[in-house]
């Protein structure tokens, strides 16, 4: 049962931020492997802890066809669900390059000086596929890429056993976890392929874990290096990218999801519980946290949760979660709970409260989120799946100081300089250049300035 406390029971050490480093030393072996032995050593992980171990990586175009025209035979509903979260992430990831407006201003008289925002070149997105396929992940890192307009987008996910090789797998007992089908063609989640070629992503690699991140990173005979790596992924592949931050760019490094609710006494029990539990199905590790004036109305929440884990297909998760990490608090006013919510910085924050004064004075004081929900008609679950917004957002306390993933993180906002021979700012700038060259004792610096003069 999710454990209610006073705001003055909550743990100091609740607030900080989550660390799981236990996956550092792992992964360092890993990149040295993959840096040193290619695809030789994506192949090896690939044996260790997949399904699946395919002689080559890059799924034919024509299965992604395949995949995306059965999904909308067989399932037309999520077909037109991915079509549409596509549609309305293209559109927001558009909007927000928009605002990043190129520019070029005379800052002195014959001294302009500019802005412009260019795409990378090359983008890595990794998928996860677990227990649970996210093929919303692909809408959500492939969309703001190709709404920024980079040139080739770059997927890699975990490996499944291909169509014609199933009978041989299943022969032998192979293409299942703990004993991987080896040497066959490379193929994927069906629903995970079927979105990439959606979404305009068409070099899917079946190579998955710590190990794809290190081969986008550092490149492999099949995988070609990128710029930019982004989406979600365990500990091992989280603190992958933390390893390689520098040789690329990453978005982030996301751990276990995490809500956090201010609700009143106007909020329906049932749609808060069900937002809890959203996030408590995801990981065992996910944090599910109310914070709330009314404690009557805390009891109904709790009592709704245990309600809904009896008929919640994922409850084995869910249940662990909202045990162990799971929280109902109890605090004096919405001001009190913007401070607790300002000091955990979690990834969703809901505002499940009417419209009105305490509302709006609850958005103005809460500014660390990655995402934010106002009112009672926006679902959290929206902004995972289909509501514009990107669902990979910074977690354990990030929000502090950082966004989720948007399009920014494809762009590069570089800047320009065009002096006009013999201007009052040209001269200006040589002069204020050599004495401060002169200053630093760059004697080369302060030249180059005077040269021009």
């Amino acid at each position: 049962m999710i454990k209610i406390l006073n705001a003055n029971e909550v743990e100091p050490d609740w607030f900080t931020g989550r660390n799981f480093t236990d996956a550092n030393e792992v992964v360092q072996e890993v990149i040295k492997d993959v840096i040193e032995n290619g695809d030789a050593a994506l192949k090896k992980y690939g044996e260790k802890f997949d399904v699946s171990a395919p002689a080559s990586f890059l799924i034919a175009e024509s299965d992604l066809k395949v995949a995306a025209e059965k999904l909308k035979k067989n399932h037309p509903e999520t077909y037109d669900a991915v079509c549409y979260s596509h549609e309305l992430a293209f559109k927001f990831a558009s909007r927000q390059k928009d605002s990043f407006d190129d520019f070029e201003m005379e800052i002195a008289p014959g001294m302009f000086t500019g802005q412009k925002t260019i795409p990378v070149e090359r983008a890595g997105v990794y998928v996860p596929a677990g227990r649970f396929p996210l093929v919303s992940t692909v809408v959500m890192t492939v969309t703001p890429a190709a709404a920024a307009g980079v040139d080739e987008i770059v997927m890699c996910t975990p490996p499944r056993v291909h169509p014609d090789d199933k009978a041989k797998a299943e022969a032998a007992g192979l293409g299942v976890p703990g004993k991987p089908f080896a040497g066959g063609k490379p193929y994927a989640d069906e629903g995970i392929m079927a979105a990439a070629y959606i979404c305009g992503c068409k070099k899917v690699y079946a190579c998955g874990g710590s190990q794809a991140i290190a081969g986008m990173a550092y490149g492999t005979e099949s995988i070609p290096q990128v710029d930019v790596i982004v989406g979600p992924g365990n500990k091992f592949v989280a603190a992958c990218k933390k390893a390689v931050y520098g040789k690329v760019g990453i978005d982030m490094v996301a751990g276990p999801t995490e809500v956090f609710i201010i609700a009143d006494s106007s909020a329906d029990p049932a749609w808060v519980a069900a937002d809890l539990l959203a996030q408590a199905e995801h990981d065992v590790v996910a944090q599910p946290v109310m914070v709330t004036t009314d404690r009557g109305f805390a009891e109904r929440v709790s009592a709704e949760i245990e309600k809904q884990l009896e008929t919640l297909a994922t409850a084995a998760t869910a249940r662990v979660s909202i045990d162990n990490l799971g929280r109902i608090i109890i605090v004096d006013s919405v001001e009190q709970a913007c401070e607790f919510a300002n000091r955990k910085a979690p990834e969703h924050l809901e505002l499940a409260m009417e419209e009105g004064e305490a509302r709006a004075r609850a958005e103005k004081l809460c500014r660390n989120y990655g995402s934010l929900f106002i009112g009672h008609y926006s679902a959290e679950v929206f902004g995972d799946y289909a509501a514009g917004l990107n669902h990979t957002l910074p977690t354990s306390g990030a929000a502090h100081y950082s966004g989720g993933l948007s399009v920014r993180v494809f762009l590069k906002t570089v800047t320009t300089l065009r002096a006009v021979k013999g201007s009052e700012g040209m001269k200006k700038s040589a002069a204020a250049a050599g004495a401060l060259g002169d200053a630093e004792g760059l004697a080369a610096h302060a030249a180059a300035a005077r040269i021009r003069l």
